[in-house]
């Protein structure tokens, strides 16, 4: 269903009324690596291609930015490059504005644009964030191929949908409402009020009360507001499950990449001994396509409110293989990068701390975006791991530090040979990279 003019009225009117996010003009997320490393392009990159791209001089667009929040987060965390932000509604643009102007922000520019017109710019970007917009649109697919439009031909798009299986309670309210006639125009004080009354009143054991209202909606205040209009009466909204998805994707001709928060979509945590599955799964799974895998995810543990991806031009995603079937060879010449959102004075600060009390270290203490369970490293690890806050080093180097530090076996107190070194080594940066603490690029074939 192509968009209309009245559609986006629609939205464009809730979002001048309810500008979003609502967080504070001075709040700033330089000191949440986790929220950076989202929104960090090498993150994305690097999981497509191994690579570890240079930030400075890339365009990123932030499509949908609303009050600017999110432009905020991309400009701190993409050093050197220029961020431009659009929405439809010309209140958030303004407040977005005076965001980045607060902060002392530089090269970030704004516009009240729709993404609908994107077809029209004559602009290109190497990296689009479009985030929580999509689900908005009448049409997902127009949606992802005006983006496509101004996507280079190695971008990355990051975007969302909201899930339907999550969020259906909260669908369910908005067919109330609709019901109703709270959501025939532009939901605002008085469809706030009522919404409030009709859910007090109702009994606690009701289905749609016990799973769609919380007593914090009770309280008229900013947050509560925010909540309703992003719930209850958004006007818009619609849910996607994980094989639409896919063929929204397949109608706009991109091509997955991953799941943003792909760590928390692993369909083995979801079993108490993943090694002792039911024999079916156990003979299936290993043959199952990742697609198939998500869907799996979704029926079995529908947790996620987003569906958070990552897509690119098609034939853009670079085969290469897993760090356990390198070859000694191929990680001779690969170098050896820290995630650029672990490369900061403060972590570094408690990183010689821990290395000079001796401690064993949880790396999840400084960044647990991409690891869900704890990842923990010795002091020979830190020690061996601490000249890549200057910058990145061949495995070779690393190694050479590495036997430095360790010269001899623990055990037969032998000097310790360079393939033993190589290979704890290997082992250790592999059981990092899981987890994007440290990131391994391939330098053969270049």
């Amino acid at each position: 269903m192509m968009a209309t003019d009245a559609d986006l009225e629609k939205v464009r009117r809730q979002f001048d009324y309810g500008p979003y996010p609502r967080i504070a003009l001075d709040k700033s997320p330089k000191d949440n690596p986790n929220v950076l490393f989202v929104h960090d392009l090498v993150t994305a990159f690097y999981l497509r291609d191994r690579r570890v791209p240079e930030t400075r001089g890339k365009r990123i667009l932030d499509a949908g930015c609303g009050t600017g929040y999110k432009s905020l987060v991309l400009a701190i965390a993409n050093p050197g490059a220029e961020i431009v932000g659009i929405d439809l509604s010309a209140e958030s643009v303004k407040l977005a504005a005076e965001r980045l102007k607060f902060h002392n922000i530089e090269n970030v520019f704004f516009e009240t644009r729709s993404i609908l017109e994107l077809p029209t710019w004559a602009e290109q970007f190497d990296y689009i964030n479009c985030d929580e917009v999509l689900y908005l649109l009448p049409d997902a697919v127009e949606g992802l191929q005006a983006l496509k439009s101004v996507l280079k031909p190695e971008g990355i798009l990051r975007t969302n949908l909201h899930s339907a299986f999550q969020r259906f309670p909260f669908y369910r309210a908005q067919g109330l409402f609709r019901l109703m006639g709270l959501m025939d125009g532009n939901p605002e004080d008085l469809e706030m009020e009522i919404v409030r009354e009709v859910m007090q009143e109702l009994k606690d054991g009701v289905d749609l009360k016990a799973r769609a209202w919380n007593p914090h909606y009770n309280d008229v205040n900013d947050a509560s507001n925010e909540a309703l209009l992003a719930n209850h009466l958004l006007v818009g909204d619609k849910g996607s499950t994980i094989p639409e998805m896919f063929a929204y994707l397949a109608a706009a001709d991109l091509e997955f990449i991953s799941m943003v928060n792909w760590r928390h979509w692993n369909l083995l945590d979801l079993f108490r001994d993943p090694e002792n599955l039911p024999t079916f799964l156990a003979l299936s799974l290993p043959d199952v396509p990742l697609q198939v895998q998500l869907e799996m995810y979704e029926l079995i543990h529908p947790v996620h409110r987003l569906l958070d991806f990552w897509c690119g031009h098609g034939g853009t995603k670079a085969e290469v293989a897993p760090l356990e079937e390198w070859s000694e060879t191929q990680w001779q010449q690969a170098t050896i990068h820290l995630h650029p959102q672990l490369r900061t004075a403060e972590i570094k600060e408690k990183w010689l701390n821990y290395l000079s009390d001796r401690l064993i270290v949880d790396l999840g203490t400084f960044m647990s975006a991409a690891s869900p369970s704890s990842v923990y490293i010795d002091p020979l690890g830190l020690a061996t791991l601490l000249p890549l806050f200057e910058g990145s080093l061949p495995f070779t180097a690393l190694c050479d530090r590495y036997r430095q530090l360790s010269p001899r076996d623990p055990v037969t107190l032998d000097p310790l040979e360079p393939a033993a070194a190589q290979q704890q080594l290997r082992a250790l940066l592999t059981r990092l990279e899981t987890g994007l603490f440290v990131l391994v690029s391939p330098n053969w074939g270049e």
